[in-house]
């Protein structure tokens, strides 16, 4: 295998979910790695197999896989890979390996987090049906952690990069001599990724606050020398500063725009999660929440508006 690194192959792999095919690709060096695993179903694997044969490789030939994160369209085929070195950020783990106390812990965290929304338990699917989350995911842990900083194994030039948002352990892999970077979900070319709640590393820590982590992440791309983006979603990204500055100013205008329907009441996160996605909040009201829980974050990181708990709930109000 030749030392110099390159993308070999783009594979496009089908999903039962709203946001469509994700894409997972394949580096050629010292290694032959798979970034990403697709969706853990029949139809997936068979893709995946096709596509690789197009390139001239079996799933055999694989010889290690490296995961942006731990959402199950992106670690669902990592099974078949039993025999292969599998690479990620530690805080995947949990999520891999999914263990009887980290399952509670899940549920009791949403459970709270929906009172505090002002969410009925009943219909906060993230607390009410947890095991469901991971239908489609791999279960094989990590056998070897990335961080900041840290290069890929038999791919001399490229780093990972922590780009925390989306998921507390996402992963971004940049080759800075080509300005090339395996983006996964962090920059789509059609949506903003969601900021996904998740449960703190540690009990006492503060609830995570992904909209902000997610920002700085996209702000952090632009101090790089970008040429391309590969996505974990969608077709390649080859203007990604125009596309980080259009991100980063929509979501500015949907926090505002939040900002606007609280007025001169006050409100809370399900009140203002059924104004703004009516029809998403019925069909997956976790996303619709975390998404709207998101810009208010954004807004008290301004002091533009203020909060305060009654009864359990946390109502928000412009200052």
């Amino acid at each position: 295998m030749s030392s110099i690194t390159r993308v070999a192959g783009k594979i496009i792999i089908p999903t039962p979910f709203a946001v469509g095919d994700v894409n997972t690709y394949l580096l050629k060096g010292d290694a032959l790695t798979l970034v990403d695993a697709g969706i853990k179903t029949q139809e997936a694997k068979e893709a995946l197999e096709r596509q690789l044969k197009e390139l001239g490789y079996r799933l055999s030939d694989i010889e290690q896989v490296i995961l942006t994160h731990h959402h199950s369209d992106h670690c669902g085929l990592i099974d078949v890979f039993q025999e292969d070195p599998l690479y990620g950020h530690e805080d995947n783990q949990r999520y891999l390996k999914r263990d009887p106390a980290f399952m509670k812990e899940q549920k009791d965290y949403f459970t709270s987090m929906a009172k505090q929304f002002g969410v009925p338990p009943q219909l906060m699917k993230y607390a009410n049906d947890v095991e469901s989350l991971y239908t489609y995911s791999g279960s094989k842990p990590l056998t070897h952690f990335l961080k900041e900083g840290d290069w890929i194994p038999g791919h001399p030039g490229w780093r990972a990069m922590e780009t925390f948002g989306h998921s507390q352990g996402h992963l971004s892999f940049y080759h800075e001599e080509s300005g090339t970077l395996i983006g996964g979900d962090l920059l789509l070319g059609k949506i903003s990724p969601n900021p996904i709640l998740e449960v703190p590393k540690r009990a006492e820590q503060e609830r995570l606050k992904p909209q902000l982590q997610l920002n700085d992440s996209l702000r952090r791309l632009q101090n790089e020398r970008l040429t391309i983006v590969y996505p974990g979603h969608g077709k390649d990204i080859t203007e990604p500063y125009q596309l980080i500055e259009k991100r980063l100013k929509n979501q500015h205008e949907r926090a505002f725009h939040v900002k606007s329907l609280i007025g001169e009441d006050r409100r809370n996160v399900l009140e203002l999660a059924i104004q703004l996605f009516p029809k998403a909040v019925k069909r997956d009201p976790a996303l619709a929440l975390f998404e709207t829980l998101g810009q208010l974050d954004y807004l008290d990181s301004l002091h533009e508006i203020e909060s305060e708990m009654v009864d359990g709930v946390v109502w928000y109000y412009n200052k």
